[in-house]
């Protein structure tokens, strides 16, 4: 039979979890968002690469851009964590 008291290191526990499935959902769902994000640019890009070699430089910067959401997704979730 199951105690329906929870102690304090339960609460505290739970937190904790609760506080690392959240740092997981922001590192994951901002993964997931880049990729799609770059799907549709990363296409263009070489596209536009492929007509006109000298796109080159401003095509890699726009496929790059979308990777620092990434990085806001870590610190958000370097944030929940300590």
């Amino acid at each position: 039979m199951a105690d329906p008291v929870m102690t304090l290191e339960m609460v505290e526990a739970s937190q904790m979890g609760l506080k690392a499935v959240g740092a997981g959902l922001a590192v994951g769902l901002a993964g997931v968002g880049t990729g799609l994000g770059e799907m549709g640019i990363g296409a263009a890009a070489m596209g536009a690469t492929a007509e006109n070699k000298d796109m080159f430089g401003l095509a890699l910067l726009f496929t790059v851009i979308p990777e620092t959401i990434v990085i806001f997704g870590l610190v958000v979730a370097l944030l929940l964590l300590f």
